[in-house]
């Protein structure tokens, strides 16, 4: 059964999809492995790895994971949404702050 997200994926994130598989192959390439290689060390069909290089969206992640694992650039995938960064979730962090800070009533006299 086809997935109802492949369907409705926005036109900015297939090309996002699009060019991260023309990096994907860009960066084998200049590894000089051959498409057969690399889906011998992903653990893929070659016909699975092409169609990673095509950017589609319904290959798993972990095969784009174990990708950028062989090429070495693992780490890119750590950062990929890193909280530090995520500006959306550190101004909804600030929204959340209290307008005023009170002391608090010490249940026990001195």
């Amino acid at each position: 059964m086809k997935s109802a997200v492949l369907d409705n994926l926005p036109a900015s994130l297939r090309r996002s999809l699009s060019k991260l598989g023309a990096d994907l192959s860009t960066a084998r390439r200049k590894r000089h492995l051959t498409a057969a290689m690399m889906a011998e060390r992903i653990g893929v069909a070659k016909s699975t790895y092409s169609r990673m290089e095509n950017g589609d969206p319904a290959v798993a992640l972990g095969a784009y994971a174990m990708a950028l694992f062989i090429l070495g650039l693992e780490d890119r995938l750590r950062d990929l949404i890193d909280v530090r960064t995520d500006d959306a979730g550190l101004l909804s962090d600030e929204a959340r702050l209290p307008k005023r800070i009170r002391p608090r009533k010490d249940p026990t006299p001195l």
